[in-house]
């Protein structure tokens, strides 16, 4: 394990028209003692051809293949091969300005820190952008802050992909075998639980240094499914039976309001079919209704609405999401 050595691990799916200019943003690093673990997960496409294309045109590249296992296996078998001291995750249609890491690495030293993040630019297909949030602040955060912070979801993208981690609080993960790999959606955000958990301290520069550029097509914005539904609950209910004591109110508060969300994209559905489903979230925050004072004024309104006029809810949340949600992020 080389000192100052970053791997960077880029997971792959059926992404080869977006995985070249992925690779090559990190490629171009101002920090130059680094190594790009792409690791192509069982892609249909010419995903494969194409990160074999750049590995023999660049030895810092190491392509690995696999049966399609999904994105937390794609980083775990990346994270195994990986020989730097830190570790970054980068997503295969993304990319980074070329001096991120030289800016994260400078942060975590100069702080002693476990993690160094940054914001992020959101770009849409239509040549919008959205900065979270560029105000050039920095913040150092101890153990129980930084996981309060990623709760909360005001400061810390529950993304992995604009951090960099020292490599033992990954290689702690990976021991413990604590990430479910059937997770499809907010894995991201239950890896960043227990590695800011374990970290010491982690220090945040708010200087929006990646860039997300979000697709119609991608996972996190196609048509509702089990794992769009389940998976977001499953998330923030493990970390509620793990959370430490001073945090539980947190976490609860996290998980209800998650619950909430889940049940307004339930409204919006369409077919018929996720009826059951719905039932099943309404199920959950009746067993949590003592918690529901823990939300904001919007979602306790919400959540008694749920609660006691379901079929009232339904109806009134589409009327509202028709007439009054203005989101600027679609």
């Amino acid at each position: 394990m080389e000192n100052n050595k970053i791997s960077v691990i880029i997971p792959v799916y059926n992404l080869e028209a977006y995985v070249e200019r992925a690779v090559r943003s990190v490629l171009q690093q101002t920090h130059t003692n680094i190594e790009v673990v792409v690791v192509d997960d069982g892609s249909t496409d010419e995903s494969w051809n194409v990160i074999q294309r750049i590995s023999n045109s660049d030895n810092r590249v190491v392509p690995i293949r696999q049966e399609n296992e999904g994105v937390t296996s794609a980083r775990f078998n990346g994270i195994r091969h990986a020989k730097g001291q830190w570790i970054g995750f980068v997503d295969g249609d993304d990319e980074i300005e070329t001096d991120m890491y030289e800016l994260l690495l400078k942060n975590a030293k100069q702080y002693k820190a476990d993690i160094s993040h940054c914001g992020y630019l959101m770009i849409f297909e239509d040549g919008r952008v959205h900065e979270f949030y560029g105000t050039g602040d920095i913040r150092i955060q101890n153990t129980l802050k930084g996981v309060m912070d990623l709760l909360e979801g005001k400061v810390i993208e529950p993304g992995l992909w604009n951090k960099l981690f020292k490599r033992s609080l990954v290689e702690e993960i990976l021991e413990h075998h604590l990430i479910p790999e059937n997770i499809k959606i907010n894995e991201d955000l239950l890896m960043n639980y227990y590695l800011f958990s374990v970290a010491t301290k982690s220090v945040f520069v708010d200087t929006c240094k990646y860039h997300y550029l979000v697709r119609k097509d991608s996972v996190t914005r196609t048509e509702l499914n089990y794992a769009r539904i389940y998976d977001p609950i499953k998330v923030k209910k493990i970390i509620c039976e793990d959370v430490s004591p001073i945090l539980q109110g947190c976490a609860e508060k996290s998980y209800l309001s998650t619950c909430v969300n889940v049940c307004n994209s339930l409204a919006l559905a369409k077919q018929e079919k996720y009826e059951k489903d719905l039932e099943w979230v309404r199920e959950k925050i009746k067993k949590d209704k003592k918690n529901i004072n823990l939300l904001d004024k919007k979602q306790q309104i919400l959540a008694m609405f749920i609660l006691h006029a379901p079929s009232i809810y339904k109806e009134l949340y589409k009327c509202y999401a028709k007439f009054l949600i203005k989101n600027k992020y679609e």
